[in-house]
């Protein structure tokens, strides 16, 4: 045996001290015996709460086809799904719906993972799409767009909401990174607070100043889905389904940063690599869900808090979890908005602060879900 390899041996077992019993199976590829709760959450009883999960998913998709201001019943709905007739004013109303409840699946599930990978990248258990200028990145974009180009229509809303987020977010991490530490939690989160602060500053400077330009941009700033059709959706598939593919792959890399950028290095992580990685992932993630349905808030705070309850720690689980609970918030904010202010409807960016802001703050008074 040579010296360097029980040099790297001594090593591992060194850094397995410093990893706490109750983690180190998020980084072992399997649960750690009987240490921990979270470990034997994970091997087995994650599996069945996910499939409930989707099978509540898949319920709500069929209430935001069939419930609005124009009740149908589910076997309505099923028929306009299979046998259309374009003579039938229910048929025509299922369809005009799909539209609004694929773009509530998609925009949820992105923020979803967006949030919970966007805590484990900062560390911060606050952090959501603010924490890295993306909101306000967008919407300083949508402003220029209306004020300076003229943009009124929705497509041409989510290329300047896109690029604005993406270049916010980048600005963000690059201001983070100067210095000796790197990108550290701390900084990331002063970094993003600085930014967001500016950037919404010079917002309003355009809007104070125009009229036509606040009455354009109130709309989008309210965050919803509905409204939209395939023109506004199908332009953002792609950039989702790439991050969401580079999100869903960083389980394992946010397990190792979760324990510290020490412990994450020794275990054989480029840790800046790995937040650049999957920082990528959330501005693709981040910058489409808001360039689509507007800023909506609390979905990605909310959702990975009380995903924790049934997972533990582990984002090999989080991730996926996230992924279907959160635009069943999204959707369920979405349809009590449809009802509750019958004919008119409150926007889904209101409904899930109203919806979330009491479960945030239970899951806090609870101790339990909001760690990292």
């Amino acid at each position: 045996m040579t010296k360097s390899t029980t040099a790297a041996r001594a090593e591992g077992r060194d850094l397995g001290a410093l990893v706490p019993p109750e983690r180190r199976y998020l980084t072992s590829g399997r649960p750690s015996g009987g240490h921990s709760r979270s470990g034997s959450r994970a091997r087995g009883g994650p599996a069945a709460w996910l499939l409930a999960a989707v099978v509540v998913l898949a319920l709500l998709a069929a209430a935001s086809l069939a419930i609005g201001a124009r009740g149908l019943p589910l076997a309505t709905v099923w028929q306009a799904l299979t046998q259309f007739d374009t003579a039938n004013g229910d048929h025509a109303v299922v369809h005009a719906r799909i539209p609004r409840t694929v773009l509530g699946l998609l925009a949820g599930g992105a923020l979803g993972l967006a949030g919970a990978a966007m805590q484990g990248v900062a560390r911060n258990p606050l952090a959501d799409p603010g924490i890295m200028g993306v909101n306000a990145g967008a919407a300083l974009a949508v402003v220029t767009g209306i004020y300076v180009f003229g943009v009124s229509s929705l497509t041409g809303y989510i290329w300047f909401a896109f690029v604005g987020a993406a270049v916010a977010a980048v600005v963000v991490y690059v201001i983070a990174s100067l210095g000796r530490d790197g990108a550290t939690p701390v900084k990331l989160a002063l970094a993003g607070a600085a930014l967001s602060a500016g950037l919404f500053s010079l917002m309003n400077i355009i809007l104070v100043s125009s009229q036509d330009t606040l009455d354009r941009f109130r709309f989008w700033q309210v965050g919803g889905i509905a409204g939209r059709d395939w023109s506004v959706v199908l332009p953002g598939l792609p950039f989702l389904a790439v991050g969401a593919i580079i999100v869903l792959c960083t389980g394992r890399i946010l397990n190792s940063l979760a324990l510290g950028d020490d412990i994450a290095r020794g275990l054989g992580h480029r840790v800046g690599l790995a937040r650049g990685v999957t920082a990528l992932g959330i501005v693709l993630l981040c910058g489409s869900a808001t360039a689509l349905a507007g800023p909506i808030g609390f979905v990605g705070l909310v959702i990975p808090h009380a995903v924790r309850f049934l997972t533990g720690p582990d984002y090999r689980w989080i991730l996926p979890f996230s992924l279907v609970l959160a635009p069943a918030l999204l959707l369920g904010a979405d349809i009590i908005g449809r009802v509750v202010l019958l004919p008119g409807e409150v926007p889904a960016g209101i409904m899930t602060a109203l919806v979330g802001a009491p479960v945030f703050v239970w899951l806090i008074r609870r101790g339990k879900g909001v760690g990292l």
